[in-house]
């Protein structure tokens, strides 16, 4: 059975991120282990941290509790992150989530060439977000995510599902919300 790991940056009950996220969840199959970022409060690393999480990898301490959002994340088959659009990107949340998983010798290593390689085995990370305008290009949420995925994760393939201009006057948001939804049934997830 597929792992799969939910990465939720969604703060608002009425979240149209999670919705979607939530109709992605339903069509894959495998055991969903989710990481709700704003009842984590992941910390961004600072010095002391950054100490923690060094001594814990010299000691060869995986199971360190500083490196368990890591450890989540290289095991998972799939990885599924909602993440609103907000201020170009996302909630600086899921920076802090980055931070937490970008683990040199876990989540990735540098070849003797000086460039990343992934340690990762999910075959997949499928990003949900929505925003109440456009999103606007370079997509500096998505495209960053990507990029790490491809670049350090080695996670091969990226899929982005995105509800845009929700919350300009006259939006048929349910309408588009619909669109997305059709998106994500058609999809092979």
């Amino acid at each position: 059975m597929e792992k799969i790991l939910f990465v939720n940056a969604c703060v608002r009950p009425e979240s149209r991120t999670l919705l979607l996220a939530r109709r992605v969840l339903d069509r894959l199959q495998g055991t969903v282990e989710e990481v709700n970022l704003e009842r984590e409060g992941i910390q961004s690393l600072h010095g002391e941290t950054l100490q923690e999480r060094n001594a814990a990898l010299d000691a060869g301490d995986m199971a360190a509790p500083i490196l368990r959002y890591a450890r989540q994340f290289v095991e998972a088959d799939v990885i599924v992150m909602a993440a609103p659009y907000w201020d170009l990107s996302f909630p600086s949340m899921v920076k802090n989530y980055i931070e937490a998983v970008t683990v040199c010798g876990m989540t990735f290593y540098y070849t003797p060439e000086g460039r990343p390689a992934g340690l990762c085995r999910a075959r997949k990370l499928i990003y949900v977000t929505t925003a109440g305008g456009p999103i606007m290009k370079p997509d500096f949420g998505y495209d960053y995510i990507r990029a790490l995925a491809n670049n350090f994760y080695g996670i091969p393939e990226c899929i982005a599902f995105k509800a845009e201009n929700l919350d300009i006057i006259g939006a048929d948001v349910d309408d588009i919300l619909e669109k997305v939804k059709r998106e994500i049934d058609e999809s092979k997830l």
